[in-house]
């Protein structure tokens, strides 16, 4: 097993199972758009789904071994100036380390299970 950091993605459940027999994820409709897949550590990621999926049913978090995706992934900072991965070609299955729904909970927010460094 991997001991690169683990890296995570939110997206609603059918996008995810559509890339499956393709063996590779393209990304949601907004990553394509913004021509990358969007990460986020455990670090962000919570803050990320109340920011940007708030209220959203239907989605699973994706955990990838960073150390899979190869030399398309880059840390590139956002608006204010924190690092956040993203991957500029699609995402091998391969690389995933588990997918689980996200359940919501009070006022819109999702419920993660544990997460890993």
């Amino acid at each position: 097993m991997s001991t690169a950091p683990t890296i995570y993605h939110l997206c609603r459940r059918d996008e995810w199972e559509a890339a499956l027999p393709d063996g590779a994820y393209p990304g949601s409709s907004q990553d394509r758009a913004d021509g990358f897949i969007h990460f986020s550590t455990r670090a962000q990621v919570e803050d990320s789904a109340a920011r940007h999926r708030a209220g959203q049913e239907g989605l699973v978090v994706v955990a990838v071994a960073a150390d899979r995706v190869g030399d398309a992934l880059r840390w590139e900072p956002s608006r204010s100036g924190v690092l956040f991965p993203h991957l500029y070609a699609p995402l091998p299955v391969t690389a995933v380390r588990w997918v689980r729904d996200l359940a919501l909970g009070p006022a819109g927010r999702h419920q993660f299970p544990a997460l890993e460094d």
